[in-house]
């Protein structure tokens, strides 16, 4: 079984609006309901959870059954951060998934997640026990300690871009988080930075310049842009 968790917890403070940016609307459809789309298409998805803002989870649920998301089993609270909001609902999912079973998690602000990135998440789990979406960076990269200046350059070659689906066997990621709770690892910005914390090593699967995560009016605006000519690709 594949379960998607998404993670739309997040209050949306940097779009500098009063509605949370997953639920901002575009061309006529909030954010977080395309993105339920994908997995909702996608024939190996089974099953998807969210962690979603509390007081935003009956508009999510009616967003959804007029949408026809079949899929959506669960809806539970986001916690103060992407990690406590993740374990919520993983722990939600005890009992509900096998340890072998695999969880792709995932930022609901990226709408634009095609269906080969989350193909191929599942299949490099399958092979590796873990498969994150991820790209190679095309930008000079120069570490920093304030922001204004750097001094020091990092190879491209030694890094890549990570991106959201990540996916994990349900019993690996279940453990991973619990651990670091007890460990005092309470604030990593993705599971995959627990995980690393942990001492994993993790495996990369196929990403995208389009799988853009939107946290700014700017991103709101590529998005509709890339979506209005995925939409004219798709009518030729």
């Amino acid at each position: 079984m594949n379960i998607a968790l998404l993670l739309a917890g997040g209050s949306g403070v940097r779009t500098e609006q009063d509605v949370p940016k997953q639920f901002l609307n575009v061309y006529e459809k909030p954010i977080i309901l395309y993105t339920l789309e994908a997995f909702q298409k996608h024939p190996d998805i089974n099953g998807i959870i969210v962690s979603c803002l509390d007081g935003w989870h009956e508009i999510l649920r009616v967003y959804a059954q007029d949408a026809g998301i079949t899929k959506l089993q669960k809806i539970v609270s986001g916690g103060e951060n992407g990690q406590a909001s993740a374990r919520n609902a993983l722990r939600e999912l005890q009992g509900i998934c096998k340890e072998e079973d695999i969880v792709l998690i995932h930022d609901a602000i990226r709408p634009m997640v095609s269906a080969d990135i989350i193909s191929d998440c599942i299949v490099k789990c399958r092979q590796y026990g873990s498969g994150l979406a991820a790209m190679r960076c095309q930008e000079t990269i120069i570490r920093t300690q304030d922001g204004i200046k750097g001094n020091e350059g990092i190879n491209r070659k030694d890094i890549m871009r990570v991106q959201t689906p990540q996916a994990y066997r349900y019993g690996q990621v279940m453990k991973a988080h619990e651990e670091a709770l007890q460990r005092g690892i309470t604030n990593a910005v993705y599971t995959n930075t627990l995980m690393l914390d942990l001492g994993a090593t993790l495996y990369f699967s196929k990403g995208s310049a389009k799988n853009i995560k939107i946290t700014t009016m700017e991103d709101v605006e590529i998005f509709k842009a890339l979506y209005k000519v995925e939409r004219e690709d798709w009518v030729k």
